[in-house]
């Protein structure tokens, strides 16, 4: 019984000791956690455009890397970037792929928007197909001829637009007809238009149906790279001779077309998590060679229409985040936020625990430096302010302290201390003795 009291006793003083300890804790684990980010939702939804459309096909490929970690991708058609950027723009969804030049570019102020751009991830090539004998070589000798330029709220209706007004072609002209896609494609075999823009991949099927289509054409622009100086977001691509049919020399000489890019595009209040995870899909979906893109080159912020994600600039620069690498996506955003927490309050705490024995012994102590103090008030009145008419009021004064000093209660730790106390207790009623007797003597 003895051992558990004792034992009692010093867990007292711990638990007084450590509370401060524990409410500075617990005030800095509450601020550390309104840094956390939340978890990751999962389940985001993505807008691409036509089911028979390149982005489409990406989205699908990146829906089943994500699905992979856990996340599930609700891919969704769309009738173009435009469609895109205005159903991100109204929360409809998180991720979309925009063709460059949709939108016009953002300022330096722009960079806090509610949409960021997380790279691009393949060029698109702008081919202009055209039906007749005579060779075309510049946009302006489309004017007065029926062009299919793309549905309203397209990407492409809007870049082919620009394209041609740069060659004072109006674009309310009605020779400009929102015909688009294998429509387009039929059009122009049965002579009902005279040219049409398209804007996919290579290996797009309405690409393929036009360039082995006998008597269609495809542009090679003689002033491509004046066309870059006034529009930045587009690059210069060559269809080099006989590329896409060797045996039947298609095309019969270098192409020269020009190309944006496809660009995802996610709201600017996408987790970081999600950011990274969607780049690393990018990255193994676009990242190999392309009929017109070496390997590696793609994705990259090329399209500076939009400002470039923070997290997507930190993921150019060193990859994905460590833990991802190595730890399972759920994992790793676990540890990611528990280390946010973890570690502000381990900086608060080493500090008051290196001072935690300094503060126990302490509060230890000054229970008994309280009587030493009362012991010494008392042996100071005895030596220069004695008063024999006051002899037991010193002793009733000394008996007080000695009973206070044998009912505390202190660590086994510190009962030397106790001892100690008690001794020099005694050592002042010696004193005090002593004053008496000589009183007594002085009376004889």
């Amino acid at each position: 019984m003895k051992r558990l009291r004792a034992r009692l006793v010093a867990l007292r003083y711990m638990l007084a000791t450590a509370w401060p300890i524990v409410l500075i804790s617990a005030i800095g684990l509450v601020v550390a956690y309104q840094f956390v980010s939340p978890e990751p939702p999962r389940h985001i939804t993505i807008f691409t455009g036509s089911e028979t459309g390149a982005y489409y096909g990406y989205a699908q490929r990146y829906a089943k890397l994500l699905a992979a970690r856990g996340i599930t991708l609700d891919v969704r058609t769309s009738a173009g970037s435009e469609e895109n950027l205005s159903r991100l723009e109204k929360g409809e969804g998180e991720v979309a792929f925009v063709q460059g030049g949709t939108a016009p570019p953002a300022g330096d102020d722009d960079g806090a928007g509610s949409l960021l751009s997380l790279g691009s991830v393949a060029y698109e090539p702008v081919w202009v197909f055209y039906h007749g004998t005579q060779r075309i070589d510049r946009l302006h000798q489309l004017a007065n001829r029926r062009v299919a330029v793309g549905e309203d709220g397209s990407g492409i209706r809007g870049l082919a637009l620009q394209l041609l007004e740069a060659n004072d072609i109006s674009p309310a002209s009605p020779n400009l007809l929102p015909i688009a896609g294998l429509t387009a494609a039929e059009a122009l075999q049965q002579g009902q238009i005279d040219a049409a823009f398209i804007v996919a991949a290579q290996e797009a099927p309405v690409v393929q149906v036009m360039l082995r289509s006998p008597g269609l054409r495809v542009v090679s622009l003689s002033q491509a790279e004046a066309y870059l100086r006034r529009f930045p977001f587009l690059s210069k691509v060559l269809l080099p001779r006989g590329v896409v049919d060797l045996v039947r020399d298609v095309p019969p000489r270098d192409t020269w077309l020009l190309a944006t890019t496809a660009n995802v595009v996610v709201r600017s209040d996408l987790h970081p998590a999600l950011v990274s995870l969607l780049l690393q899909a990018m990255t193994e979906v676009n990242g190999k060679g392309g009929f017109f893109q070496r390997a590696g080159e793609f994705p990259a912020y090329r399209d500076h229409t939009f400002q470039l994600s923070k997290d997507a600039e930190r993921y150019y620069k060193s990859g994905p985040p460590f833990l991802q690498v190595y730890l399972p996506f759920w994992l790793a955003v676990m540890v990611e936020r528990l280390f946010v927490m973890v570690l502000p309050l381990l900086m608060l705490s080493l500090p008051l625990l290196k001072f935690a024995p300094a503060i126990y012994s302490w509060r230890v102590r000054s229970k008994i430096f309280r009587y030493y103090g009362d012991l010494k008030f008392l042996e100071n009145d005895l030596r220069h302010h004695y008063d024999p008419t006051r002899h037991k009021e010193y002793v009733e004064h000394l008996d007080r302290i000695d009973e206070g000093a044998s009912l505390l209660n202190i660590p086994l730790a510190f009962s030397d201390l106790l001892y100690t106390l008690r001794e020099h207790i005694n050592l002042v009623r010696e004193e005090l003795r002593r004053l008496d007797a000589s009183r007594d003597e002085g009376d004889e």
